[in-house]
């Protein structure tokens, strides 16, 4: 039976080390050790080029090389024939390998260290199964994707969300019975500080809601950036490496900075990002601690499952943009007398209650403006259509994502159990409960 690439996609998800073979134009040969291989198409293979001058110069001097694949999943081994092609330095292959190469090294504290350099492009002229001396009584069973039936349910449940609360909770929940994982998170897309903010989180003990990320930072960051899907399938080897490299170091402390969580145990990884038209609106982000939980056939599945999202995303933010509402003039809770303390400062509009960090950026304009809104005029209930024509927020006139903003202040109060809450009061309006006597303070 001839073999082909596709059958052997596990081989490439870099769990098990692949070996290249060559030999220089005087016969001499040489062999080295690649940490990830990627299948480019039915009958091509990239691998980077980062430290093996010896290879890349035997593959100039004589273009035929032997690569050997093992299967994490059954550890079948495979021999490759292969034919040198060309050296690529940018463009799409490049950047996706650049992209998840940064993503992998990030996790080591090496990436000052490690950069790609080049990409060496082989052609497949044979792939031979290669006999192994031991006889396997059982083969490790891989999990069946999702039927199409299953898919087409889910992607249908997404289209019928009605705000981007019940979009992102039916989203995770989605994605987490089609991988067979528990956490996972949604985070939205801040354009003005160039970040993305957790907006969303399943499967966590720890508060998660207004944890951020830096665009081209870490998987998620990466995978952001270059608007594709990125994963790791064996986190154990990068874990060791960033020990190492750290020399097991905290983490530094930053009052206004709130933790991603983390599942002890880790293993793999994905980062799919949520976009329309190309432009950014999110990240899903899932873990498991199963090795392989995320293959092709997943990542299919959940970028078919994050596509419809983004479309629902976008049509829930332009309907929440044409909703008036109808404004009630309630007087605000002041369930104590106590008096709250706030302070705002200027430079980056991040908020403290009675000195605990709320939150910062839009958001945290968000959360000022309603609480000066509340104690100047006497009520805790506001519109969305008066919020988005209130100049001192300086919303972007255009794709505000007023909805999942709200939707992560809303999160990150509840979370920590401030004295002041959000609240949806119904379609398009919102409500402020304060529980206390605010008072705001402005700060440099």
């Amino acid at each position: 039976m001839t073999l082909t690439l596709e059958q052997l996609s596990a081989c490439f998800e870099g769990v098990i080390p692949s070996v290249i073979a060559t030999t220089a134009a005087d016969g001499t040969p040489n062999v080295s050790y690649l940490s990830h291989v990627v299948k480019v198409d039915d009958a091509h293979v990239a691998i980077s080029n980062q430290f093996f001058a010896k290879t890349a110069a035997n593959v100039r001097a004589n273009r035929s090389a032997t690569l050997l694949l093992v299967c994490p999943r059954t550890g079948d081994q495979y021999s490759l024939d292969l034919s040198w092609e060309k050296l690529l330095d940018d463009g799409p292959i490049f950047d996706r390998m650049d992209r998840a190469l940064r993503a992998a090294i990030a996790q080591t504290g090496m990436a000052r260290i490690m950069r790609l350099k080049a990409v060496d492009i082989f052609r497949v002229n044979e792939i031979h199964a290669v006999p192994s001396a031991l006889l396997r009584n059982e083969i490790p069973a891989v999990t069946e994707g999702p039927s199409m039936r299953t898919l087409a349910e889910m992607t249908a449940r997404s289209a019928e969300a009605t705000s981007a609360e019940d979009l992102f909770d039916k989203l995770m929940r989605d994605a987490c019975v089609l991988t067979g994982c528990a956490n996972s998170l949604v985070l939205v897309h801040e354009p003005e500080r160039s970040v993305l903010v957790t907006a969303a989180s399943r499967g966590y003990t720890e508060p998660a809601a207004g944890a951020e990320v830096a665009i081209g930072e870490m998987l998620i960051g990466e995978a952001a950036a270059g608007r594709t899907t990125l994963k790791f399938n064996d986190l154990s080897r990068l874990c060791r490496m960033g020990h190492a490299a750290s020399g097991g170091a905290p983490a530094v402390d930053d009052e206004r900075t709130i933790s991603l969580p983390q599942l002890s145990g880790a293993m793999s990884q994905i980062a799919v990002p949520m976009s329309t038209r190309g432009e950014l609106l999110g990240v899903l982000f899932l873990e498991s601690e199963r090795r392989l939980a995320f293959d092709d056939e997943a990542a299919a599945s959940l970028e078919a499952l994050v596509r419809q999202a983004s479309s629902t995303l976008t049509l829930v933010e332009s309907r929440s943009s044409r909703e008036s509402g109808v404004e009630a003039r309630t007087v605000a809770t002041k369930a104590s007398g106590r008096t709250l303390s706030i302070t705002v400062y200027r430079f980056d509009d991040s908020v403290f209650i009675d000195g605990r960090y709320v939150i910062k950026g839009v958001a945290g304009r968000l959360l000022v403006h309603l609480i000066e809104c509340a104690l100047a005029e006497g009520r805790n209930t506001f519109t969305n259509r008066e919020i988005r024509l209130s100049f001192e927020l300086r919303l972007p006139e255009f794709k505000d994502n007023l909805e999942t903003r709200l939707l992560l202040l809303a999160r990150r109060l509840e979370d920590q159990a401030f004295p002041i809450r959000l609240l949806r009061h119904r379609r398009g309006v919102m409500a402020l409960q304060i529980d206390g006597n605010p008072v705001i303070r402005y700060a440099d």
